[in-house]
């Protein structure tokens, strides 16, 4: 079976810092691959706010992720603090790619990199709907 390898951008224009807590520790003593995923969510939902909207509010739309892809590399541990870096990726009419690399701040260990997809929705039509131009203008130098 092929693996997924993700390719990282030149440069990541958000970076933030999140905790690993117990509650993310699987019987095996390291960070769970699915709640990894937790701390990914954590780190979208503050990219969004540092390009000045909310997950629920952007340009009047929400989004709603479509896909997700993760390459594990390394394990992460109880009280290690990640470093979320993320960045827009490919963008389609309706949405776009964020891609992520998650590092512990401690020794810089790569621990994960992904790729998640969303589109946005127009809630009060039920629909999904176009990329705002001015968010796709935010995410671009």
């Amino acid at each position: 079976m092929a693996r997924i390898h993700i390719k990282l951008p030149e440069r990541f224009r958000f970076s933030t810092e999140i905790p690993v807590y117990r509650l993310h520790i699987n019987a095996g003593g390291h960070l769970d691959n699915a709640l990894l995923l937790t701390i990914v969510s954590e780190a979208r939902s503050r990219y969004f706010k540092f390009l000045g909207y909310s997950e629920l509010d952007v340009e009047g739309y929400s989004i709603i992720v479509t896909d997700a892809a993760v390459q594990y590399l390394s394990e992460g541990f109880p009280d290690d603090v990640m470093v979320v870096e993320m960045a827009f990726g490919e963008a389609n009419k309706y949405g776009g790619d964020l891609i992520w690399r998650m590092s512990a701040l401690d020794d810089r260990r790569e621990v994960a990199r992904g790729k998640t997809g969303f589109v946005f929705r127009d809630r009060a039509q039920g629909k999904i709907a176009l990329m705002p131009k001015t968010f796709f203008a935010n995410t671009h130098d």
